[in-house]
């Protein structure tokens, strides 16, 4: 299908982001919704949920456990926790919609639904105006941003550049898709940015810790302090999709409202030319070699 999305290159590259209203329809984005509950309700507890702590020697099995579980979730469909939701058995104490904080990071790959929204004839043709030539998935999850319980820590995500995580040389073959599967508001938590902050590289690196480590990854660098009023935020409508460059600082503010806000959202790169660091946490697998954007 032809879209009827005119995009300003200009923009994006002004800005480190943009934003296109209603790119997918009301029925797409309740598709996803849809297709994430009956994922949940067949959600098992993972293994390291479930330890009744009792020595150091366990407490440290369940740590190695948690960031095995983590590292080894590019190629699978898995399940990050909210943190007191479950007690130590791994039952919740909370309805299992608002104990998960994400699922990651192949649902692009392995879940029909997802797929279907990731490799859609819209997507490709923005791919293609947006001039890649070979872009390659890396990793999707779905995010639900719920309302926490008023007794719970207020979760904000701090302010970042994703090619932190998703590190390539040279730098500038990361894009973000990131699509609201319900309005996304100042009071319920909408992506916050600092317009023109993609150009100056970038501050901070996560890389695999050295095999041995107590964590299974660590910061190289630090973020610097930003200036809270450089950030503009971006609340966009259900549907709507920001394209967001590797190395625009984004944050999103804790979720004060009553009503959750899920997204949809999977990263490119541009393949051509380009060399993905070994030392980022998520890495190709035999199972799953980045798959192309384009079919």
């Amino acid at each position: 299908e032809e879209s009827s999305h005119p995009i300003s290159l200009f923009q994006f590259h002004k800005d480190g982001f943009l934003v296109l209203e209603h790119f997918f329809t009301t029925e797409e984005c309740d598709s996803m919704r849809n297709q994430i509950q009956k994922i949940i309700a067949e959600m098992e507890v993972p293994p390291h949920c479930r330890t009744e702590f009792s020595t150091k020697e366990e407490e440290q099995l369940q740590a190695q456990g948690s960031s095995d579980y983590f590292l080894t979730s590019g190629d699978k469909i898995r399940f990050f926790f909210e943190k007191g939701v479950l007690d130590e058995r791994g039952n919740f104490l909370t309805p299992k919609e608002k104990s998960v904080s994400k699922i990651g990071h192949a649902l692009h790959a392995y879940d029909p639904v997802f797929k279907q929204i990731t490799h859609s004839s819209k997507v490709q043709e923005l791919g293609r105006k947006l001039g890649l030539e070979r872009p390659v998935v890396v990793q999707s999850m779905y995010i639900f941003k719920a309302r926490k319980d008023p007794n719970a820590r207020l979760i904000s995500v701090t302010p970042h550049q994703d090619a932190t995580f998703l590190h390539t040389e040279p730098l500038g073959r990361i894009l973000g898709f990131w699509i609201a599967l319900e309005d996304a508001t100042r009071e319920n938590g909408c992506l916050w940015f600092i317009p023109g902050s993609h150009t100056g590289g970038i501050n901070r690196r996560m890389v695999r810790a050295a095999s041995g480590a107590s964590t299974c990854v660590e910061f190289v660098g630090s973020e610097p302090a930003y200036d809270d009023s450089q950030f503009i935020p971006l609340p966009i409508s259900k549907g709507g999709l920001i394209l967001i460059h590797g190395e625009v600082v984004h944050k999103s503010e804790l979720n004060s409202s009553e009503s959750s806000r899920h997204a949809f959202t999977f990263h490119v790169m541009e393949a051509k030319d380009t060399s993905w660091s070994k030392e980022n946490w998520l890495q190709p697998t035999p199972e799953l070699p980045f798959p192309l954007l384009y079919t």
